[in-house]
């Protein structure tokens, strides 16, 4: 029988400690995002459709980005227990410098527009967390900006060949005299992906009002407010150049570089190089022979070329060819600390987020960077102690196990199994499956291991 009592009055003071309230209003929506996926939802709010679709659209079907994000979902940890560790160490040495986290903030185009504060919060939180930060040659704060955002850290710059080639070069001599030390070569945009999310919602750049743009930005004022009143949306690297938005986009695709636009590269520039947008084991062997520090495995975060190889599964392959020779790093679909830890651990050196950052910029401008960061920290150092892992050199392999998915059963070879299971004689009227169907189709699934 349960015995009743008068509550305590110091015991009811102790259950009576109100939290004080937080009076900013966004850092009470951040402090309710506990994943990526809570900041995108407050993105989603708080930014009009057009400018959120271009961030989280990709080319044609989409099938590229929902198969990356999917790929790090058919993964299993293999943790290891009795280990002793306390204490873990996220730091990495990437391309010859320091990075307090297995990560960067990757180049994005446009950032402005996702929200007024644009590329200076991103590098000003990179710099505060320790990570290395990454301006688009399309990026809407200039290569001095971001230098003035993020003064001792360290800054990357990504570059498009453009058709007119000197344009280009002086862009990566401005960004090597105000002290970038890693030059990313982006590779894969001879055309621009099919983004067709952009077509149906009429998105341009700057942003037309339209009588759908109007409606859209009734609950949303705030972002109208802060475009309307800040600087005009520009190519800010490129603003001396001439030419409209829509202009200087299009010359940024060109079908018509090559290998020999690399050794130009090299030639004026100081730093690292990197090659960003390599989706083939045999072009990582190819830069690794023409002597280059590094290679992303990207396909554009699924933004180009719709149905391309999976940069995750793709990763130990290049690991295992050229991985003695140069880094190898690794972009798309990346929404968690455990998928950072997950590319760690079957070789990549080091990680770059796109859509995670811009989730977490859209919802609260530096704060929300902030919150991006300190969201995959905690989850990296999580994951790490429950693997009882101490340092990211410890990862390996042995971590890691890719999970076959199951393969849809053609109906006559379904029958056939289930004849077999039950010793029963069945009648299948319909032309005999190869012996190598018939055995994908009745093995039970099955786990991939990435060594193999």
């Amino acid at each position: 029988m349960v015995q009743r009592q008068f509550p305590n009055p110091k015991e009811l003071a102790e259950l009576m400690r109100f939290r004080a309230p937080t009076l900013n209003a966004t850092d009470r929506r951040l402090e309710k995002a506990l994943t990526i996926a809570d900041l995108r939802d407050i993105a989603k709010r708080r930014t009009p459709k057009a400018p959120f679709d271009y961030t989280e659209g990709a080319a044609e079907g989409e099938l590229s980005i929902a198969r990356a994000r999917q790929a790090f979902q058919d993964i299993e940890f293999h943790p290891s227990i009795l280990r002793n560790v306390p204490v873990v160490d996220t730091s990495r040495e990437v391309l010859g410098g320091p990075s307090a986290l297995p990560f960067g903030i990757a180049p994005t185009g446009f950032t402005r527009l996702m929200q007024t504060e644009g590329e200076e919060a991103g590098a000003g939180a990179a710099g505060a967390a320790g990570i290395p930060f990454t301006l688009s040659t399309l990026g809407t704060t200039s290569i001095e900006g971001v230098k003035a955002a993020n003064p001792h850290g360290r800054n990357w710059f990504q570059l498009y060949v453009m058709r007119d080639r000197e344009i280009s070069y002086e862009l990566a001599r401005r960004a090597a005299s105000a002290g970038f030390d890693t030059l990313f070569f982006t590779v894969d945009t001879p055309v621009a992906g099919a983004r067709l999310r952009d077509k149906r919602n009429g998105f341009s750049i700057p942003p037309q009002l339209t009588p759908g743009t109007i409606i859209n930005a009734i609950p949303r004022p705030a972002w109208w407010i802060n475009f309307l009143t800040t600087p005009k949306l520009e190519f800010a690297s490129l603003s001396s150049t001439g030419g409209t938005v829509g202009e200087l986009l299009d010359s940024a695709m060109d079908p018509t570089i090559s290998l020999e636009d690399l050794d130009v590269i090299r030639e004026i520039w100081p730093g690292n190089i990197v090659v960003k947008g390599v989706q083939t084991v045999e072009d990582a062997r190819i830069l690794a022979g023409k002597g280059v520090d590094g290679v992303v495995l990207s396909n554009h975060g699924g933004r180009q070329l719709d149905r391309a190889p999976i940069p995750f599964h793709l990763l130990p392959h290049v690991v295992r060819e050229v991985g003695a020779d140069m880094e190898v790093h690794l972009d798309t679909g990346i929404m968690s600390g455990a998928d950072i830890v997950a590319s760690i651990a079957l070789g990549a050196r080091f990680t770059l987020i796109g859509r995670a950052y811009l989730y977490g910029l859209m919802a609260g401008g530096r704060r929300g960077v902030d919150k991006t960061i300190d969201i995959l920290r905690t989850e990296i150092v999580r994951t790490m102690k429950l693997l009882e892992v101490a340092t990211l050199d410890e990862l390996g392999p042995q971590h890691v196990t890719q999970l076959a998915r199951l393969q849809p059963i053609a109906k006559p070879v379904a029958a056939a199994a289930e004849a077999a299971a039950s010793s029963k004689p069945t009648t299948v009227r319909s032309p005999r499956p190869s012996s190598a169907s018939t055995s994908a189709a009745v093995k039970p699934a099955a786990r991939s291991s990435v060594t193999k």
